[in-house]
């Protein structure tokens, strides 16, 4: 009887040494029961994802947010590689990222999530108002360097620039330099806010930043005559319009999904408004884009977008083609959502 008791207690002990050992590592291997979240990417979105999670944490204090930048491309690419669950964008995924994603099993889900204008800046001292697209696409590739060409001071040009990981860079080199190199003596920055400071500093410079990063200390530039702002952003007549995106690997899940649910809701749309940006809706539900992993995409939940159709449909226009967004397709499009 005590050898078949001490086996039995042996046994006991063998169990509750398994589960002891068995469940830390089970809640340590799965980042969602802790209810923790990485978000990487565009620093242009950066401060509406950022106060967005202190607010979504404020609400949920048992989950953790981390917010970080470094760029679009890194932002993607931590997405392909798994080290974040979302990834914020100021341009569109790439077909080649779309490839790397799908050889590495990931499968991009798309959703806008603000609208947001390229502002063009001078400094203050200058007294230009407004410059056409051929003005400054000649400026930044180096056709023209000084103001006077322009009919303002004889003064050199300062060009200042974005870093090539910035999506910023890239949706303003597609957009107003129709693809063409930027100049190479250019100031290149890292950052809007470095953009911002160099141009109020520099008397002769030129630069582009987010519209929700423009300050009193430089001088917004009016292109082809029309001024950036909240209006002419959402209405697409504002030549340097664009969305903000935010990719997730599938359809969002779990704690992924409650924070993009938030973020693209009344409240959170109240939040990217008071950033500066443009909000994607003013009521409805938004709608997102999933890439299969043949490379194309297919349209979920259509939803209202009323305030960024208009927008969406000048950017289609300036690109050429189709423009992935937050899945709703044109009139003309219906039968043919194009990627």
């Amino acid at each position: 009887m005590q050898v078949r008791n001490a086996g039995c207690f042996a046994r006991i002990f063998s169990c509750l040494l398994f589960l002891l050992v068995l469940v830390p590592v089970v809640s340590c291997s799965d980042p969602e029961a802790r209810n923790t979240l990485t978000i990487k990417g565009s620093t242009t979105v950066l401060p509406v994802v950022q106060i967005g999670a202190e607010v979504f944490m404020d609400r949920n204090p048992r989950t953790d947010i981390s917010v970080q930048g470094g760029g679009s491309g890194v932002g993607i690419a931590s997405l392909i590689d798994r080290t974040t669950r979302i990834a914020t964008s100021s341009r569109e995924i790439k077909a080649e990222e779309i490839e790397r994603a799908k050889a590495s099993g990931v499968h991009p889900y798309e959703i806008v999530v603000a609208m947001d204008g390229i502002a063009v800046i001078a400094n203050p001292s200058n007294p230009t108002d407004n410059l056409t697209m051929e003005q400054i696409r000649d400026i930044y590739t180096g056709k023209v360097s000084n103001w006077q060409e322009l009919g303002g001071p004889d003064r050199e040009i300062v060009v200042i620039s974005r870093d090539t990981s910035s999506g910023t860079f890239e949706a303003f080199e597609k957009l107003a330099l129709d693809g063409l190199r930027v100049r190479p003596d250019a100031l290149v920055t890292a950052s809007n806010q470095v953009v911002n400071t160099t141009v109020a500093q520099a008397p002769g410079a030129i630069g582009y930043l987010g519209y929700g990063y423009l300050s009193d200390r430089v001088k917004v530039v009016s292109v082809d005559g029309v001024r950036p702002s909240g209006e002419t952003i959402r209405s697409g007549r504002y030549p340097l319009a664009r969305p903000l995106y935010l990719y997730t690997d599938g359809k969002p899940a779990g704690e992924a999904k409650r924070y993009i649910d938030f973020l693209t809701q009344e409240e959170g749309q109240r939040l990217v408004q008071e950033q500066g940006f443009i909000p994607v809706r003013q009521g409805g539900r938004l709608s997102g884009q999933w890439y299969e992993p043949r490379g194309k995409s297919r349209i979920f939940s259509r939803g209202k977008l009323r305030g960024i159709r208009p927008a969406l449909r000048v950017l289609r226009s300036e690109r050429g083609g189709g423009l992935k967004t937050a899945g709703l397709p044109f009139p003309e499009q219906r039968d043919r959502r194009t990627a």
